[in-house]
């Protein structure tokens, strides 16, 4: 593993953005663009160095632009299945993969990912 590389940080937005009732299922592509924003703004509490963050879309959230600092891509199918190919590409590089779908945690855990909750990027 080459130490130079940045931390690839996936994010789940269905998932993160799910975890709190604030009303996001009225505009869920507005929620991923409003979580995409707040990731670029504020990066990934807690973690220092550099940091390369990858938002994952689906459904209703599907187009999502990409803004400096996040690249937003729009899964094909199910989300799940596309983060765990983005982690399985990674090539030994350090991957945090942020979801609470289980799961997702057990799939990209065997990887060789390092996995957190939402509340990683989203405070309560």
């Amino acid at each position: 593993m080459d130490d130079s590389e940045p931390l690839l940080v996936i994010v789940d937005a269905a998932n993160v953005v799910g975890s709190a009732p604030d009303g996001w299922w009225h505009d869920r592509r507005g929620a991923a663009e409003r979580l995409r924003d707040r990731l670029a703004a504020d990066g990934v509490p807690g973690r220092t160095g550099p940091v390369e963050v990858v938002l994952v879309v689906e459904g209703a959230a599907r187009g999502v632009d990409s803004v400096p600092g996040v690249r937003v891509e729009s899964a094909p199918g199910s989300g799940d299945d596309h983060m765990v190919e983005l982690a399985a590409r990674a090539g030994g590089r350090p991957v945090l993969v942020v979801t609470a779908d289980r799961e997702l945690r057990r799939r990209v855990a065997e990887l060789g990912a390092e996995v957190a909750g939402p509340r990683t990027v989203r405070p309560a």
